[in-house]
């Protein structure tokens, strides 16, 4: 066994993981183009990656079909969606495994030509002005980002309702939990930091105020689930899509230590040395890690993503700074990642030319390790 701490069994909610590898939650861009309802190709695909015991996270969905901000990411607001998912869903439990599914809205990281010339919408009219990063079209461009609109009182508190349904419509279609997207600048982060948000109302201006809508809609999950099927992500010390705040640690100990309080199926962390590997290869010297920050101020499962690698993987775990690793990219090209890893089986590279958008070549034509003709 190569990475013993990887191999540990793990109980994460009601559920008991044989193993502390799982698939980060990847934007791959391949949902039906019109209905944005997963397809029996995204079955297969995630059927492929699913093990006995382990833990998938599907991709970031919409809640919203005004939440959304890419071409063909499937979401989870109709009922043609939820019967994409049930295949989906179904093609995971037929392996043994457990799938959750995150809830998403990008908030002003979007374009007009995805809500019909509306612009999007945030908690204050301030665009993304992070240098050379661009917005994409719906028909796949590129776009200066607009000035957003900012949501008013009543709308915020429809975005709470919209969450909770997706909650339910995720439930309908047979996941085993959910976890709310509140990093990577999308609409919870930009409501969290104080740059995106200047509202002065109840969800903005102190640090209570700014959490607000994130405990709100986790809390929505709740009562939809139950604690201990609801995960959340954050990403502390993260500069995804124009985000940042100032001074992050007493934002975010406020967060994490409110998050503990719930019993929640675990608190999902993305290293700020990864953040915004999404659109390029990137690792960030002399950042903090957020599993060491706030592992202290988490009593429950922690799980961390980032730029890990099995050596450094097992390290964190055995160390106790985190519970679960989340892998992406090479989780993409590694269909049978949990196995490489425990057998200290070869690494195939992944092609990120392929990451978003097409069909087979790049999402399910990696191969599985065959011991006997690689020997």
């Amino acid at each position: 066994m190569k990475f013993p701490a990887l191999s540990r069994p793990l109980q994460v909610g009601p559920y008991k993981l044989a193993h502390r590898v799982a698939m980060a939650p990847l934007t791959r861009m391949r949902a039906e183009r019109e209905s944005f309802a997963p397809r029996p190709l995204n079955a297969e695909y995630y059927g492929q990656r699913a093990t006995k015991g382990g833990l998938i996270i599907a991709e970031a969905s919409p809640v919203l079909s005004t939440g959304r901000g890419n071409p063909a990411t499937p979401g989870i607001y109709s009922d043609a969606q939820v019967a994409g998912w049930r295949k989906v869903v179904d093609a995971v439990h037929a392996k043994g495994g457990i799938i959750f599914l995150q809830l998403w809205h990008v908030g002003r990281v979007s374009h007009s030509s995805f809500h019909g010339g509306a612009l999007p919408v945030a908690p204050s009219a301030i665009p993304i002005k992070a240098e050379g990063m661009k917005a994409m079209t719906a028909d796949g461009k590129v776009s200066d980002y607009e000035t957003p609109r900012a949501l008013g009182n009543a709308e915020v508190r429809g975005i709470v309702e919209a969450f909770r349904q997706a909650a339910t419509n995720a439930l309908a279609a047979g996941f085993d939990g959910v976890e709310i997207h509140g990093a990577n600048g999308y609409l919870l982060e930009q409501f969290l930091q104080s740059h995106s948000n200047q509202r002065t109302d109840e969800y903005g201006g102190s640090i209570e105020n700014r959490a607000r809508l994130l405990l709100e809609v986790t809390q929505g999950a709740i009562d939809v689930w139950g604690a201990n099927r609801v995960g959340v992500r954050l990403s502390p010390y993260g500069i995804a899509n124009g985000s940042g705040e100032p001074d992050p640690m007493p934002l975010y100990t406020y967060v994490v230590k409110a998050l503990d309080s719930l019993g929640l199926a675990y608190l999902h962390l993305i290293e700020p040395r990864s953040s915004g590997s999404g659109r390029a290869e990137v690792n960030w010297q002399n950042v903090p890690s957020a599993m060491v920050l706030f592992r202290p101020l988490y009593s429950g499962v922690l799980m961390t993503a980032g730029g890990f690698t099995g050596e450094t993987a097992n390290a964190a775990i055995a160390d106790g700074h985190a519970d679960l690793i989340a892998f992406g990219r090479i989780f993409i090209s590694n269909p049978d990642l949990p196995r490489r890893l425990e057998q200290g089986y070869p690494i195939t590279p992944y092609n990120r030319a392929t990451f978003y958008g097409g069909e087979e070549k790049g999402y399910t034509d990696y191969p599985v390790y065959d011991e006997l003709t690689s020997a």
